[in-house]
């Protein structure tokens, strides 16, 4: 296959290029609006009780609030104030999208007015219709009312629609902030202006790719507007790391043997093999997102893992051709001091900077890694004391709306009616439907019950309010009290809600989570056993990954749970972590990590199959990729970090933690524990049973070979 590759790099080069111009201009313009298509967040899992309650409910004919409207200065006493808000609310009905209006004046419902009864909200329920269509909805409905002075509009379909808009803004600031940055990171780390605009050409390509594989994917799938920035930042990421190892290995083989095409099939034959491979790995760590149903975690499997193979791709086509047309023209551009750098790093030797690195810690391996392993595993103890949150208005920024209303609301209103405890009886009598309401009354921590609502069907609607905010362990403990009350005369009694909604998120991610994580370590034992022929390789850098990545969750509690860098990164911490960035973290995170590991073993085991000793291996292999590591960890980390100036914390939160990720991979784990821990290995490090070594020689990855390979063509 890749000798193929070079063939088209050596034989198709411009039409390579003017393919890949043609694709960037119908990319940009199929997926520029593709923000537009996306859906909100979506924690929905169709199996558990929570959404089966609500669907229930919604079939019989009851509604969720999807828009709340504030009035403020608004004395209900007050003749002018009722005709104020009955005419607000007549404007609303004229929406032909909306099934109901509530509030005080319709009601007379003391939940409805202020505690200073200075203020006063009405509720919007829209007919039952998408996701999308409801967000669009709540968006016209917010800038109508809007208008109006005193007015505030929050609620669930407000709140999607300023969420929308918020992504696609921050998606903007992020890459007009990183592209100058990574220029000039890309300028200090490869020696020369042509070299140092490949990677941004080539993650520009990405981009506007990873753009139209959204766009596509959201005709056959419900795709979450908040995998526009994961998917996004690692197209461009992944996209400059493999562009940063080709160009490198490039230059690298035409300082030895001059331009030409045995340099460009050396070049795919190693660096190109093992951006496939590290390509694989990182995809199937994103596609084990794939096993969870809510709409937020599988979309950013789905497209994560697209765009991983699509920067891979790139890298291995577009890139080969455009370094076929530049040859030694790809040095061009560097001043005399960078070109004197960029010939020495292009003839990598045994006595740089990382080889003396790694002969020093593997004359002392024993301190250095327990000393390592011990920073990492200290870093990961405030992990310990996690707590969880969820999607709520407070994500969006102060400003908005939707944060506002919710907030006031919360303060001003009788607490908690905005989040009841929701019950779905069916299948009895009256009679038992208020018999249950008043055994709920009686669960510890219910502060209200209202009496039983009859819909269609014989469902009748319960609702109760909590004397605890819907995500403390109060009221989830209350949801599952009210989940063990026995039910009469077969009917059945299902618990939604906000609570209910969280407990069931946390239940779902439970119970999905062992395949997920199953999925990732299967993938990574066998591609890294593929590439390395041993059984002891692929399992070191599994535990060096959990050491990574228990020091990354450690960090992540005390910058946003405990709220230690409020004033550095711009927020508020909401006391707790958002309950599916721990599992995001892990599989982007994991499959970063392994990326690394991959760069890396892959030069050691080349030096190894060109006959270098078991230690001399090492330090060659960590000396040919040391820099390369950590300026592709630190261009990634850019591009990460670029998230961390997002309005909405939890993806601050990804952008910081994936960042946070890298850099103490390619640092501490790459440069020190590695070395030490192959030192202690010894000849064990490519340790495997005998039928798997034959089989490793039939299927697996061999340097020597591919060596032997070029030099007959």
């Amino acid at each position: 296959m890749f000798m193929a590759l070079a063939r088209l790099a050596q034989r198709h080069a411009r039409a390579v290029v003017i393919v890949a111009v043609l694709f960037a201009i119908g990319a940009g313009a199929l997926g520029g609006s593709v923000a537009n298509r996306l859906d909100p967040y979506g924690a929905e899992d169709p199996a558990t009780e929570s959404v089966k309650a609500q669907d229930q409910l919604e079939e019989a004919g009851y509604r969720f609030p999807d828009v709340v409207a504030l009035v403020e200065g608004a004395p209900v006493a007050r003749p002018a104030t009722r005709a104020r808000v009955e005419a607000l609310e007549r404007e609303v009905r004229r929406n032909p999208e909306v099934d109901r209006v509530v509030g005080y004046y319709d009601t007379h419902s003391r939940a409805f007015v202020s505690e200073d009864g200075d203020s006063t909200y009405f509720v919007v329920t829209l007919k039952p219709t998408g996701d999308k269509e409801t967000q669009d909805v709540g968006g016209e409905i917010a800038a109508s009312l809007s208008a109006h002075p005193g007015v505030i509009v929050g609620g669930s379909a407000v709140a999607q629609e300023q969420v929308n808009k918020q992504v696609e803004q921050d998606l903007q600031h992020a890459e007009l902030l990183a592209f100058p940055l990574l220029f000039l990171l890309s300028l200090l780390f490869f020696r020369s202006l042509v070299a140092s605009v490949l990677p941004l050409l080539i993650g520009g390509l990405a981009i506007v790719g990873t753009f139209l594989i959204l766009r596509i994917a959201s005709e056959f799938a419900s795709i979450s507007v908040f995998a526009l920035n994961l998917t996004t930042a690692l197209g461009l990421g992944l996209a400059i790391d493999y562009s940063l190892f080709v160009v490198s290995r490039y230059r690298e083989e035409i300082a030895k043997s001059g331009p030409g095409a045995a340099a460009m099939r050396r070049v795919l034959q190693t660096s190109g093999r093992t951006v496939f491979f590290s390509a694989l790995t990182v995809a199937a760590a994103l596609a084990s997102l794939l096993v969870f149903p809510q709409r937020f975690l599988y979309s950013m499997g789905l497209g994560g893992a697209l765009v991983v193979l699509f920067a891979a791709l790139i890298s291995l086509t577009v890139l080969p051709a455009i370094l076929t047309l530049l040859g030694p023209r790809v040095n061009a551009g560097a001043p005399a001091f960078l070109k004197r750098r960029a010939n020495a790093d292009a003839r990598p030797t045994e006595s740089g900077f990382w080889y003396r690195l790694s002969r020093f810690v593997m004359r002392r391996p024993v301190p250095v890694a327990t000393l390592s392993a011990a920073f990492l595993i200290l870093l990961g103890l405030p992990f310990l004391g996690i707590k969880f949150n969820t999607v709520d208005p407070t994500v969006l920024p102060k400003s908005a709306g939707a944060r506002i209303a919710y907030e006031r609301i919360s303060a001003e209103f009788p607490p908690y009616r905005e989040t009841p405890i929701v019950v779905s009886y069916a299948g009895g009598t009256p009679a038992g439907a208020r018999a249950f309401a008043a055994e709920m009354g009686r669960v510890d921590g219910i502060a209200a019950v209202t009496p039983p609502q009859r819909l269609e069907g014989g469902v009748y609607a319960i609702e109760a309010v909590s004397t605890s905010p819907f995500s403390t362990d109060a009221s989830q403990e209350t949801v599952r009290a009210i989940r063990d009350l026995p039910v009469a005369g077969g009917a059945t009694a299902l618990v939604g809600g906000a609570t209910a909604d969280f407990v069931d998120f946390q239940a779902s991610l439970a119970s999905h989570l062992p395949i997920a994580l199953a999925i990732i370590v299967i993938a990574t034992l066998v591609i890294l056993f593929l590439m390395t022929g041993s059984v002891v390789l692929p399992v070191k850098s599994l535990l060096m990954n959990v050491l990574n990545l228990s020091a990354v969750f450690g960090l992540l509690v005390l910058i946003f749970q405990d709220g230690r860098l409020e004033g550095l990164l711009s927020y508020s911490s909401p006391g707790a972590l958002e309950q599916t960035m721990p599992i995001l973290m892990f599989a982007v995170a994991f499959g970063l990590s392994t990326d690394y590991a991959v760069f890396l073993l892959s030069r050691i085991k080349e030096a190894r199959d060109a006959g270098a000793s078991d230690s001399e291996c090492v330090a060659i292999g960590l000396e040919r990729t040391g820099r390369i590591v950590t300026a592709a960890a630190v261009l990634f980390a850019v591009a990460m970090l670029a998230f961390a100036t997002s309005k909405i914390i939890f993806i601050k939160e990804n952008g910081v933690g994936t960042a946070l990720a890298v850099l103490i991979d390619a640092s501490i784990v790459r440069a020190l524990l590695v070395p030490a821990l192959m030192e202690l290995l010894g000849k064990w490090n490519w340790w495997a049973p005998a039928p798997l070594r034959r089989l490793h020689e039939r299927i697996g990855i061999s340097e020597a070979p591919a060596e032997a390979e070029a030099a007959r063509a």
